[in-house]
């Protein structure tokens, strides 16, 4: 089982000091293909009324949905964001949110993945749709 990013299969070694995920907060608290959770900080992650900002909660359900579709197509498939879609539902000043990624279609050259993404008080904040294309890993 995959446990960092830099163990995330098809990940570039090279890349592993310049993710995303280090400057949102991103830390991934559950690693497995079948529910793959994480949490992101608010503070750092707003936009200029104080809100936690719409493209944060889009990055952490990116990073969640493509990491599970990288290990449901390992090794000899790499997933790369094919479309993504989010719901803002509620507003969140403060805190810590977490993201629950589980699947909804894991196929052969596509999977899809529904990333919920609730505050401290478990309401949700953002309901995200992640579809990966999975290509054909390099030959090494």
């Amino acid at each position: 089982m995959t446990t960092s990013p830099e163990e995330t299969p098809g990940a570039d070694p090279a890349a592993a000091h310049e993710q995303l995920t280090d400057r949102l907060g991103i830390e991934i608290t559950r690693w497995d293909a079948d529910r793959l959770v994480g949490t992101m900080p608010v503070k750092g992650n707003r936009q200029p009324y104080g809100l936690l900002h719409g493209g944060a909660s889009a990055a952490l359900a990116e990073t969640l949905g493509s990491i599970a579709a990288a290990m449901h197509a390992a090794p000899e498939r790499l997933a790369v964001g094919l479309e993504l879609s989010c719901t803002h539902h509620r507003g969140v000043t403060e805190g810590v949110v977490t993201g629950v990624c589980t699947p909804v279609h894991r196929g052969r050259s596509t999977a899809t993945y529904e990333i919920a993404i609730s505050d401290e008080r478990e309401r949700r904040v953002c309901t995200a749709r992640l579809t990966c294309f999975l290509k054909e890993a390099p030959q090494r």
